[in-house]
């Protein structure tokens, strides 16, 4: 079946970084556009960026743009994102997403930046 694992969240200072991973298992990865979405409390999860299946394609909308980085490693079944100049309004849970023949999630990894 579709897993979808995601690590490397934690408590960072203002300006620091982080990198998460998401490690895909139950479909064929390297032919899918992977996603990161984030969701704070009280608010909808948002997307954060989008890597095509052979990662020569990205978005990111603007909120986050010039901070992270979303990448992947085809032969690990793996994508990343790289998160640098983090700030107190990125604490959230962030999110792994393929869409397959539905949408598929990870259980979250969360993320805190605070002093």
């Amino acid at each position: 079946q579709v897993q979808l694992v995601e690590s490397g969240g934690g408590l960072v200072q203002p300006g620091g970084s982080l990198r998460l991973s998401c490690t895909a298992s139950g479909f064929t990865f390297s032919s899918y556009t992977m996603r990161w979405y984030r969701q704070a409390p009280g608010k909808e999860r948002e997307l954060v960026a989008r890597i095509n299946s052979d990662g020569g394609s990205t978005f990111y909308p603007d909120s986050v743009k010039g901070r992270f980085t979303i990448s992947r490693d085809n032969a690990k079944n793996t994508v990343y994102l790289q998160m640098n100049s983090l700030k107190a309004e990125d604490t959230a849970v962030y999110y792994c997403n393929a869409l397959l023949f539905r949408q598929y999630w990870g259980q979250g990894t969360q993320v805190t930046v605070s002093s």
